[in-house]
């Protein structure tokens, strides 16, 4: 019977607009894996009281978007070691009427940046909760770190924390991009409905590798001025799917297909919405 599939859905305020319901069906038509997926509006004074409910509710877990990420950390009775050192969750589990926590958002970002070296001055755009996780990534190498931020504070606050040693420069700093073989904005600049990213590539690498986290427009303004120039790109439908990968499996109990045709009908989806 369907009431006994596992369910699981995403939770932010607003979500109407997410993309992870589109993912979520989509490979479990492809596995055949039995399964529901939903999607819930949640505003923040009632996260708590509404996560421990879907318990009840029969949710084995849920997919946390903005602004519920740290709330999620604060009330899990677990937290992997990404959860931990990103400070914040984008995954819920519920076992055994415990609320387990993970952050999976660092694998999307290393899914993305697949094909950049590791080494080599890396640049940051931003210092929020999506920088965090860069930042989980980029630890791990042995490469200079530039973050830009509009606050110095903030950016400094947060090297502090990861224990790097990076060098904070502010976003009208050309210099910042120099030599730069890794380009990642972690910031909602560029975003449908936002301000433009204006910063010059033009003084990275050749062979620079540029991110983008924001998929609407899938091709922002800093993809396009890297293309121009020639640099490799990587878009947010990367990371999108990358990290809801390991949410899959945790969920529904089957790994993800390995192809990538998932991005076909969110590329169309996204179409559409234009």
């Amino acid at each position: 019977m369907a009431s006994e599939w596992p369910k699981a859905a995403v939770v932010g305020w607003p979500a109407k607009h997410s993309l992870s319901p589109l993912i979520m069906k989509t490979w479990l038509d492809e596995t055949g894996q039995p399964g529901d997926y939903a999607i819930i509006e949640c505003e923040p004074d009632a996260f708590e009281a509404a996560a421990r409910a879907r318990f009840n509710a029969g949710l084995v877990g849920v997919n946390i978007t903005v602004p519920h990420k740290e709330t999620a950390l604060k009330i899990a009775d677990t937290a992997s070691d990404a959860a931990r050192a990103i400070g914040a969750a984008n995954v819920l589990i519920w076992r055994e009427g415990r609320i387990e926590a993970d952050n999976t958002d660092h694998v999307g970002i290393a899914r993305a940046l697949e094909s950049d070296s590791g080494f080599g001055p890396a640049v940051l755009i931003g210092a929020g909760g999506a920088a965090r996780a860069a930042l989980y990534h980029l630890k791990a190498q042995d490469r200079e770190v530039r973050i830009l931020n509009r606050s110095r504070d903030r950016a400094e606050a947060l090297a502090d924390e990861f224990g790097l040693s990076a060098h904070i420069q502010t976003l009208d700093d050309a210099s910042a991009f120099e030599g730069a073989r890794l380009v990642i904005n972690a910031t909602s600049l560029g975003m449908t409905g936002q301000p433009a990213l204006e910063v010059d590539l033009s003084g990275t690498a050749e062979d620079a590798l540029v991110f983008d986290m924001v998929y609407s427009p899938l091709k922002t303004g800093l993809l396009m001025q890297a293309e121009r120039l020639g640099r490799r790109t990587a878009d947010g439908l990367i990371m999108l799917v990358g990290q809801a990968r390991p949410a899959f499996a945790r969920f529904f109990g089957a790994p993800a297909p390995d192809h990538d045709g998932v991005r076909h009908g969110l590329l169309a989806e996204l179409e559409h919405r234009s």
